[in-house]
């Protein structure tokens, strides 16, 4: 049984059934669920003003928890960077996973860039628990690799042979939603990872938004810089008429022409139910076999 911190740093819980029905499911695995005072708070968009945002964050440090994991994303973190207790997470990181995604991604940089403490790209509670679906087996399985101190790696399969034989050793893990990473380009917040694995996902994105991102990360000199680029899950965008066959794969065959560094896709990571958890500053092994890629980090708190 692990202890399980819920906190809410950025977008405001509007579906209460769905976060109930996700604090069940926590328990019903068998975890101590602990609920912060503020996880429902509501001020405009956000879950509380910024102050009750930082003291949620102040508090998950604090907490002891074997995981702090975030209600939900949306927008919020990243008008809180400047203030974020960093010295508190960092220490904490030593016993307490943080775990999360999309709007997560600048927490998660932001503490890389500044202490390079590690943190987990994982699940959220309204979209991974609360949904009236059951929750998804393979990130079941993952986050009980984590909880249980097992998660040494994760695999996929290539939606096609992509690089007949690759293997990047020791290099750093990094990355998230792309729109979120994009906005951290000239910030101190944006970690400066050299020789890096940079995995990227997004949602409600068409593909030209997704090249044009991509650009702005190649002309930053950020893709130049790594070993290897993965594409998680893009997901819930829609083509149209306009596009005369541009479309998803017509960016990755773009990129490849634009970065020397291998370019993946398929990781089933994202704004999707199944989804890996990957610990995002570790150092890690990319290992590529026909299409079976493997990410491998050992053993990490």
């Amino acid at each position: 049984m692990a202890h399980i911190y819920l906190y809410s740093p950025a977008g405001a819980v509007r579906d209460k059934a769905a976060f109930a029905r996700g604090v069940k499911r926590l328990r019903g695995l068998g975890h101590e669920v602990e609920i912060d005072g503020s996880a429902l708070a509501s001020f405009q968009r956000f879950a509380g003003d910024d102050a009750t945002r930082l003291a949620a964050i102040g508090r998950a440090a604090a907490s002891g928890a074997d995981l702090a994991m975030i209600s939900r994303g949306g927008y919020g973190l990243t008008r809180l960077l400047p203030q974020l207790p960093y010295k508190a997470l960092a220490k904490a990181s030593g016993r307490t996973r943080f775990v999360g995604l999309s709007d997560f991604t600048a927490l998660q940089c932001a503490l890389l860039a500044k202490t390079s403490a590690p943190s987990w790209a994982g699940p959220a509670l309204l979209d991974d628990f609360g949904g009236e679906q059951e929750s998804d087996d393979i990130m079941l399985a993952c986050l009980d690799d984590l909880l249980t101190g097992r998660a040494e790696g994760t695999g996929w399969q290539l939606p096609k042979p992509e690089a007949a034989q690759l293997q990047v050793s020791g290099a750093t893990l990094w990355g998230g939603n792309l729109s979120v990473l994009c906005t951290l380009v000239g910030t101190p917040y944006l970690p400066a990872i050299a020789k890096g694995i940079l995995f990227i996902e997004d949602v409600n994105e068409h593909p030209y938004r997704i090249e044009r991102m991509l650009s702005q990360l190649l002309h930053a000199g950020v893709l130049a810089r790594q070993k290897a680029i993965v594409f998680g899950q893009f997901s819930n965008f829609r083509l149209v008429p306009h596009d005369k066959g541009f479309k998803l794969a017509s960016v990755v065959a773009w990129l490849r022409t634009q970065v020397k560094a291998p370019v993946l896709t398929g990781l089933p990571f994202g704004h999707v139910p199944t989804k890996v958890l990957l610990p995002v500053g570790a150092r890690c092994d990319l290992v590529v076999q026909g299409r079976e890629a493997l990410i491998l980090w050992g053993s990490i708190r």
